[in-house]
């Protein structure tokens, strides 16, 4: 099966468009408690935020999964599909950061599935009902990328901007920067997603590693603020 080139352009625009109800625009991934504290105060701490987060976390863990579970799906091998969901689990030491993964690729994977028709979304469903996958975002993602005929590094570079986007609108949201200077920053991270890509690329799931320690607690610590906008 194929389809045009608009056509997957078309695809690799639908899923990172914010518009697309996943559920991922409700995460701040610490950067609420981070705001809170006084900790990150302008565009230049968000800028540098966000590349520690592509560095040191997402890219070396979500998208090394990601890149791994769309390789499983495009053979059509699911147990490769789960094998990256639990080493991802594994590898997401926060019990915030799980759940929230978690619910996000679920209402991912619903959205997909009334959206695309293929056997392999079906699958995912009754294996989450069994609770023989834990449906971690960035691997619904996978899949779901896979589904939409995207590349590989389509679906990656559908995944990261969606996921910067996101925290752009979030720091909007949290008075951090403005629209304009969100657009600025979101051009400037071009190079950092594209590093992102090609690192995470190279690794296997057992290389998956972070360290972002001042992040980490941030996040551990958005549960106990007393005023929340985000649920992570």
């Amino acid at each position: 099966m194929s389809e045009s080139p608009v056509a997957q352009k078309l695809a690799l625009m639908q899923l990172s468009d914010s518009f697309f109800p996943s559920g991922s625009f409700t995460l701040s991934h610490g950067l609420e408690a981070l705001v809170q504290e006084g900790q990150l105060r302008s565009a230049q701490d968000l800028q540098t935020f966000l590349r520690l987060l592509l560095r040191n976390k997402i890219g070396p863990t979500d998208i090394v999964a990601l890149i791994h579970a769309y390789r499983g799906s495009a053979i059509a091998d699911l147990a490769a599909v789960r094998h990256a969901d639990a080493q991802l689990f594994a590898q997401t030491l926060i019990e915030k950061t799980r759940e929230t993964a978690r619910k996000s690729g679920r209402a991912l994977l619903m959205v997909a599935s009334t959206t695309w028709q293929d056997s392999q979304l079906t699958t995912l469903n009754l294996d989450a009902a069994k609770g023989e996958i834990h449906c971690l975002h960035p691997v619904v993602f996978a899949v779901v990328g896979r589904v939409a005929l995207l590349s590989e590094q389509d679906t990656v570079l559908a995944f990261l901007h969606s996921f910067i986007t996101g925290l752009l609108g979030a720091a909007i949201r949290l008075s951090v920067l403005g629209h304009l200077q969100a657009q600025q920053v979101l051009l400037q991270l071009a190079p950092d997603i594209e590093a992102a890509y090609q690192i995470a690329a190279s690794l296997s799931l057992d290389q998956m590693w972070s360290c972002t320690p001042a992040i980490d607690i941030a996040q551990m610590q958005h549960q106990k603020l007393a005023h929340r906008l985000f649920a992570s």
